[in-house]
């Protein structure tokens, strides 16, 4: 099993006239926040580990050293496209891989090992993870057929205002087939109000395409909870002593 964790961005919102730092060196009671994605992901080795890095890339591959693999994303174009870049590093792995965000440090370890399990189980190509919060009205939307099965994710700015009224979201953790997931990629365009392409669109594809697309609910919605600002890390510093993470 391996694991992709993007941390390529700036983290504009989180910067302060004394603080220059990749968004993903920003602390969290007192930690850096990929260093704390990093421990959740602990279950997947180090040498299987590769970090998308970009603004002030130095600093991030300094702090945490050689024993992680490092792929630059020269423009940051998007999720889809901070995943794609490790393609070269794939092309000859046929297994499990994991993808996970370096500002989002509130998934916990034993969701989404269990999630990674369920994913190989039921011989999925593609398994995202979702959750309930009502708090969290600008996550994106799991959209599913008659018949109750996934058929899309749309991003909040993207939504209809029926769309915007599911209840289910979307996390931004997902687990692939390696072969499925970097063959349908280069198939991801740019139709959507930020003109970036989207790993969200991947499993919509799979889908489309007859691929086997499962979802594994994690039981608690504050997993969601990203960083953008300062506010934002404020609540997952609240949410991480709630837990006993600090």
């Amino acid at each position: 099993m391996r694991v992709i964790v993007p941390a390529a961005g700036k983290g504009s919102r989180l910067h302060s006239a004394q603080a220059d730092l990749p968004k993903v060196l920003h602390c969290a009671c007192g930690k850096p926040l990929l260093e704390i994605v990093l421990e959740q992901t602990d279950f997947i080795a180090p040498e299987d580990t590769y970090i998308v890095v970009g603004f002030q890339k130095e600093k991030v591959m300094d702090y945490f050293g050689k024993k992680y693999h490092y792929v630059e994303q020269k423009q940051q174009l998007g999720t889809a496209n901070a995943v794609s870049v490790c393609e070269p590093w794939f092309r000859d792995y046929e297994g499990t891989v994991l993808v996970t965000f370096g500002d989002m440090p509130l998934f916990r370890r034993e969701m989404m090992r269990s999630m990674c399990l369920h994913h190989e189980q039921t011989g999925a190509a593609c398994t995202l993870m979702t959750a309930e919060n009502p708090e969290l009205t600008f996550w994106a939307r799991i959209v599913r057929d008659e018949k109750g099965k996934f058929s899309a994710i749309v991003e909040a700015k993207d939504c209809t205002e029926e769309q915007k009224q599911i209840k289910e979201l979307f996390s931004g953790v997902l687990v692939f087939d390696s072969k499925a997931l970097f063959d349908i990629l280069p198939q991801v365009g740019t139709n959507n109000a930020q003109g970036e392409y989207y790993l969200t669109e991947v499993p919509e594809l799979m889908a489309k395409q007859g691929l086997k697309v499962e979802t594994f609910m994690t039981d608690d919605g504050d997993d969601l909870r990203g960083v953008n600002t300062k506010e934002d890390l404020l609540i997952c510093e609240q949410v991480m002593r709630k837990r006993g993470m600090a």
